[in-house]
């Protein structure tokens, strides 16, 4: 154990200037294969060390000692101790070693979840991302685990403080899919469906060279939503789509497709029928709108037991705002309103201001992003080879004379 705790002198003498850490980094990665097969006498030696001036060597102990099987006693601890580290560590320290620092974060999460306390989770991982984040618009790995978090513990709330961000660099495809597939989860359970349905597009419309299963669960999301938003879902998927989500999706979510071919005939007898005979597949939810109905016209239309059941049901939708209407209490009539927001108020003009604003800012990053494309070797040379050699569809009609 000698050689450990000159380690942790060293670790000790190198944490506090620029150089003397880059120094420390050199000696850290040469001990690391020492650190792991020492790991399960590590332990006392993070008694020694400061998480918040020896952030480095802290992590690097940090993620050898949690390396092995942890039961769920040792979780407690280990849970109060990586959440101690997260927030008291120098982001500029644990950068030097992203991937240790991922993997001691991913280690919390699942440890929080052995413990059945995913909402002890949430505030730590939200810490962690924005140390690990070179700015707002980096996508990393720990996005995906903090949404999940928030997804099991429905703090929903939390999880909108990262979904409004606007993303330009993501570290690897699969933290994208996660990301906006747990995204548009949060957005459905918080009944923000045309948030939900831009996240799940995003899924089922990114690059993939296979299928796989994440966008699988976002196709059979994005029909459901779009049953409940707009009364219809898409038949086809965009032609921007890659081509293995076009084959693909749509026979793996063909259970869906018909769902919503039911849902578009109309007859409520036809879909109690088919979700009957597929429940152990999905669950549905209709909606219709009028612009006037009895209470009992709606207890009928949906099968409800009486118009005061009715009455709970269109309240309640009134009070989360999926409808305006009022109720008339003496003929039991509902009528149904128009947004009453009339975008005239000083608020209201500062959000669309701020609105106009960003969305001029993402368009010159997209041109930006398009520019450095268009001049990228790779790039040119794939699209060459995918594009078919004449295609005379995209060249107008040239005349056969020319006057000069």
């Amino acid at each position: 154990m000698n050689s450990v705790e000159g380690l942790v002198n060293q670790i000790q003498g190198l944490s506090t200037t620029a150089s003397d850490v880059l120094s420390l980094q050199n000696l850290l990665k040469q001990a690391d294969d020492s650190l792991h097969a020492e790991s399960t006498r590590l332990l006392p030696f993070l008694d020694q060390l400061d998480p918040s001036k020896h952030s480095l060597g802290y992590l690097y102990f940090l993620e050898a000692c949690t390396a092995g099987p942890v039961t769920k006693e040792q979780a407690g601890s280990y849970v109060l101790m990586i959440a101690r580290f997260i927030t008291s560590c120098i982001a500029e320290q644990i950068r030097l070693a992203p991937d240790k620092f991922i993997t001691v974060c991913k280690r919390f999460k699942d440890q929080v979840l052995l413990l059945e306390e995913p909402l002890r989770g949430v505030a730590p991982m939200l810490t962690a991302i924005r140390k690990l984040q070179s700015s707002s618009e980096h996508l990393t790995a720990l996005h995906p685990e903090f949404l999940l978090l928030c997804l099991l513990s429905r703090c929903y709330k939390a999880g909108l403080s990262i979904l409004e961000e606007d993303v330009f660099e993501v570290d690897q495809p699969r933290d994208l899919f996660l990301f906006c597939y747990y995204g548009g989860m949060i957005s459905i359970g918080k009944k923000w469906f045309r948030k939900a349905l831009e996240l799940l597009h995003n899924v089922v419309t990114a690059p993939m060279s296979t299928v796989n299963a994440i966008a699988v669960e976002a196709f059979k999301k994005y029909i459901l939503v779009s049953l409940i938003h707009h009364g219809q879902s898409p038949t086809n998927l965009p032609k921007y789509a890659s081509s293995v989500a076009q084959r693909n999706l749509k026979n793996l979510c063909q259970p869906y497709i018909e769902l919503a071919n039911s849902y578009s005939n109309g007859k409520i007898a036809d879909i109690e029928t088919y979700v009957e005979a597929n429940k152990d597949k999905f669950e549905s939810r209709l909606t219709q709108t009028y612009l006037t109905l009895s209470l009992q016209d709606i207890a009928n239309r949906v099968q409800l037991n009486s118009p005061k059941e009715a009455e709970m049901h269109v309240l309640q939708m009134i009070k989360d705002g999926e409808i305006y209407a009022t109720i008339n209490q003496k003929d039991g009539m509902v009528r149904f309103l128009e947004d009453p927001e009339q975008y005239k108020t000083c608020e209201m003009i500062e959000h669309i201001d701020s609105s106009i604003q960003r969305l001029m800012t993402l368009s010159k990053k997209l041109n930006g992003v398009d520019e450095l494309m268009s001049c990228d070797p790779l790039y040119l040379l794939k699209a060459g080879r995918e594009r078919q050699r004449f295609d005379f569809d995209d060249f107008d009609n040239v005349p056969q004379r020319f006057n000069i």
